[in-house]
């Protein structure tokens, strides 16, 4: 059993930052890809980031060059810094455990976080 434990959301101006941190337990991180999804109000939850065990990562479109996924294989703990935030990247993030394959889909996602709020305002 896998279980992660995110923090690190809240609330930012636009333009703001914010880092997201998820510690994992259970599992052999190290050769896990990881992942960042996040659900709006009235949304489907999508795919933001992930990486993989070897560190590379992938990202949605609409977060390219604002966001950046980082793993500590140490501390078990994946990261998503977040700047520029606008207020579309106002939702609930979750981290997610992608054991079987590395992509930006729910799918492949085997084990999820309770997730954290991030609230953008213009």
């Amino acid at each position: 059993q896998v279980q992660l434990l995110e923090s690190g959301g809240g609330s930012v101006q636009s333009g703001g930052s914010l880092i997201l941190s998820c510690a994992a337990s259970g599992a052999t991180f190290s050769s896990v890809c990881m992942g960042w999804f996040r659900q709006a109000p009235g949304k489907e939850r999508e795919g933001v980031a992930v990486i993989g065990k070897d560190y590379t990562t992938t990202y949605a479109d609409s977060v390219k060059g604002r966001f950046t996924a980082s793993r500590n294989n140490a501390k078990s703990t994946v990261y998503l810094a977040m700047s520029t935030l606008k207020p579309e990247d106002t939702a609930m993030y979750y981290c997610a455990a992608l054991p079987f394959r590395c992509a930006l889909s729910e799918r492949y996602v085997n084990y999820w976080g309770q997730g954290t709020q991030v609230t953008v305002s213009s």
